[in-house]
């Protein structure tokens, strides 16, 4: 009897590999700026959803989310701690990965929210948003005289 195995796409089990595989390859001095990524996770109960975005290194000041109906935006600027000039006298600089300049993400999802009664919350480098559904309309039948 022959045994099926399924086999997955090398992709989707080494996801970080392949999404860096393409990058190009960043050395000093060469201005290459490869965008951090926020990764979210989204959970929906009843009453709304709730999102879990990761944005390590960055203040609550610099993160803007917007809301328009059912699609959801997150964006940030990210900004490297000690800036190039303060470099130490004698040192050059071997290896940066750390990402200075705009992050972004935006989904979709199936209701819309409710944009008033919205709540956001950012802790240890995680945007915890709390996403009530907006009220469907009402609907009631017309008595026709």
């Amino acid at each position: 009897m022959n045994a099926l195995t399924r086999f997955e796409r090398v992709d989707d089990m080494f996801p970080e590999l392949f999404r860096r595989f393409m990058r190009p390859v960043a050395t000093p001095g060469m201005g290459l700026d490869i965008p951090a990524e926020i990764r979210v996770d989204v959970s929906e109960n009843d009453k709304g959803y709730e999102v879990r975005a990761e944005v390590p290194g960055v203040k609550k000041e610099d993160i803007r989310v917007t809301i328009d109906r059912n699609v959801i935006s997150i964006s940030t600027e990210m900004r490297r701690e000690t800036p190039d000039d303060k470099v130490a006298k004698g040192e050059r600089p071997l290896l940066r990965e750390i990402y200075v300049g705009a992050a972004s993400r935006s989904f979709t999802l199936a209701f819309e929210v409710d944009e008033k009664a919205a709540l956001a919350k950012f802790e240890d480098g995680i945007l915890k948003l709390s996403l009530p559904k907006k009220a469907e309309a009402s609907s009631r039948t017309l008595h026709i005289q």
